[in-house]
C-alpha cells in the first residue's frame, strides 16, 4: 500500500486553549494511538490533503520534529460542520507483527455484458473492511465485472484472498447488475417481434395454400 509522510510537531501542551491557538495558526491537532501511550502532535492542514480528500487508502509515516517517526493509519477525522475544515485527526500506530483492520476501496474493471444489454450497475459497497498485517494491505480490491449478466451479483465470499480476511459476511453483496425498465421494454419488443414474425409466417403459408389451384377431373390427364 502507498504511504504518505506527514511532518508534524509534538505537542507539549494540550487543552482547549492550546488547540484553538493551533487551529488559528492553520495547524491540525492530532493524536496517535496504539503505542505505549498516546502521542499528541500537530501538522499543517495542507499536509493532509492527499490523505483525506481522496478515495484511495494510504498508510502514513508521521515524522516529528524531535526525530521520532511512526507508521500509522488514519483512524478518525472531525470536520467543522459549516466550513468543513479539519478540526482533529486520530491515527493508529502500525506494527509489523500486529494485524490491522482498514477500509479498502473497491475498484471495478471491465464492461459488464448485463450493462451492454440495458442493465444498470449498482455498487452496494464502495469500500470493504479487511484485517491483515500491514505488509499485506492492498491498495484496492479489484473486481472484473465483464462476465456479469443482468441479475448477477458479486458477493464478499467470491473475493476470498489468502493475504487478508474480510470483516463482512460471505453473503454481503459488493456489486450487482440490476434490471432496468429499458431492458424490460427491449425484451418485450423482441418477444412481440418474434410473435409477429411467427404470425406472419403462418399467414403466408395459409394464403399460399388458399391460392393454390385445385386439380379438377377435367384437368386430370387422360388415362389410356
Amino acid at each position: 500500500m502507498k504511504s504518505i509522510t506527514i511532518n508534524g510537531s509534538q505537542r507539549e501542551i494540550v487543552g482547549k486553549k492550546a488547540t484553538k491557538a493551533l487551529r488559528n495558526a492553520g495547524q491540525v491537532p492530532c493524536v496517535l494511538y496504539g503505542g505505549d501511550k498516546p502521542v499528541h502532535f500537530s501538522a499543517e492542514e495542507l499536509a493532509f490533503s492527499k490523505l483525506v480528500y481522496t478515495p484511495n487508502a494510504h498508510t502514513v509515516v508521521i515524522a516529528l520534529d524531535n526525530g521520532e517517526t511512526f507508521n500509522a493509519v488514519l483512524q478518525d477525522i472531525q470536520f467543522h460542520p459549516v466550513t468543513d475544515r479539519i478540526l482533529h485527526i486520530d491515527f493508529y500506530q502500525l506494527f509489523e507483527d500486529k494485524e490491522i483492520a482498514l477500509n479498502i476501496p473497491v475498484n471495478l474493471i471491465g464492461n459488464s455484458k448485463g450493462v451492454k444489454n440495458g442493465g444498470v450497475l449498482r455498487r452496494n459497497n464502495r469500500k470493504l473492511r479487511v484485517k491483515t498485517l500491514p505488509i499485506n494491505l492492498p491498495d484496492f480490491i479489484e473486481i472484473d465485472i465483464t462476465p456479469l449478466k443482468i441479475g448477477d451479483k458479486v458477493y464478499v465470499g467470491d473475493l476470498a484472498n489468502d493475504k487478508y480476511t474480510f470483516l463482512h459476511s460471505d453473503n454481503t453483496v459488493v456489486c450487482q447488475i440490476k434490471t432496468a425498465r429499458t431492458a424490460i421494454l427491449d425484451q418485450e419488443d423482441e418477444d412481440e417481434e418474434e410473435g409477429a414474425e411467427a404470425e406472419g409466417t403462418e399467414a403466408t403459408q395459409a394464403n399460399a395454400e388458399t391460392a393454390a389451384p385445385a386439380t379438377t377431373d377435367a384437368e386430370a390427364p387422360a388415362q389410356e
